[in-house]
């Protein structure tokens, strides 16, 4: 990230916006600590978008991010904003970014957010968004901060479940979040070790009949337990439980682990990609980048524009669930 003349930035603003992902305070801490280390003043803005238009704002110092980062949630909270879809709302939260004299706003969320943000670009905001999503669904990047740790807590949940399903010989059907992508469906999944795995981007769509056949082939060569894992997005988890019990017979329990999954004290990785992230994006501030996001790729961390980021596709690899069913035979 050279090249470019710094330019002298004076102040900033940092906000977190829709829903909340672990990793989200040590981006914050790390926008914080970052700015005031080249003398940028640094407000910090309650509850997202809503808090901006409604002026819920405080100044921010390196003492008022200590002992965050092992926290889950936001310290700044976070809050939908109906008020962001009207051209008054809108309107309102660029003339505050305005009054406040801002040269950037550090929007720590995800797409929602991204959306909200390329809106206020029109307004003359600069905008900088860093990706904080546990579904990994962001465009532009390989990574979303709050991913790791809401796999590793649904993989905890599975290997809990899976000790009781062992102990009774029952299946157990557990759905994950993820709105709807399947990112995190699948590596739970694979590190849960899962018979079987439904997600919206399978291409071939898999149905009740072809789960409850495989149970019972499964049964057949002599296992005692499954796990099936369902990703939001496809649903009807208490749906498909029922009828795996009325079919096979076998003792069928549904657990939806909900928003279990967006609270826990942030792993190392996301962590480590938070911090990076929020040190980044004010970098970009100062060599005078505009309406940029933060991503990480191929193993770097890189500034895209805001609008051609949300332009760009993502897929998740289908072989991975190849993979799945070769290791769940």
């Amino acid at each position: 990230m050279t090249g470019m003349k710094e330019k002298k930035i004076r102040k900033i603003g940092v906000l977190t916006s829709g829903g909340d992902a672990p990793g989200m305070n040590a981006a914050i801490r790390a926008v914080v600590r970052t700015a005031r280390y080249y003398d940028i003043d640094v407000v910090g803005i309650r509850k997202g978008y809503a808090g901006l238009i409604g002026g819920e704002i405080k100044e921010m110092y390196s003492k008022d991010v200590s002992n965050v980062m092992n926290l889950g949630g936001t310290i700044l909270h976070t809050a939908r904003c109906p008020e962001m879809m009207t051209e008054e709302g809108l309107d309102k939260a660029a003339a505050i970014y305005k009054i406040l004299g801002l040269d950037a706003l550090v929007v720590i969320g995800g797409d929602g957010s991204y959306r909200g943000l390329a809106e206020l670009s029109k307004r003359g905001v600069n905008g900088i968004g860093i990706p904080a999503t546990i579904d990994l669904d962001m465009c532009g990047t390989e990574y979303t901060i709050g991913f790791d740790t809401a796999v590793n807590t649904g993989m905890d949940a599975l290997n809990k479940l899976r000790d009781t399903s062992n102990s009774h010989e029952r299946c157990s059907v557990v759905e994950v979040m993820g709105r709807d992508a399947g990112y995190i469906a699948v590596w739970c999944g694979m590190c849960g070790g899962a018979e079987e795995v439904m997600f919206p981007e399978e291409k071939e769509v898999i149905d009740s009949s072809k789960v409850i056949q495989q149970i019972l082939e499964n049964r057949s060569i002599g296992k005692r337990h499954n796990l099936i894992v369902v990703a939001e997005g496809v649903g009807g988890t208490q749906k498909l439980a029922k009828e795996i019990q009325e079919v096979t017979g076998i003792q069928t329990r549904a657990t939806i682990l909900g928003h279990l999954q967006r609270g826990g004290s942030p792993t190392a990785t996301d962590r480590m990609h938070a911090s990076m992230m929020g040190y980044y994006a004010v970098k970009a501030i100062m060599e005078g980048k505009q309406n940029v996001v933060m991503a990480y790729n191929s193993g770097k961390y890189e500034v895209l524009d805001l609008l051609e980021s949300m332009e760009m596709k993502k897929t998740l690899d289908q072989e991975i669930y190849d993979v799945i069913k070769v290791l769940a035979i």
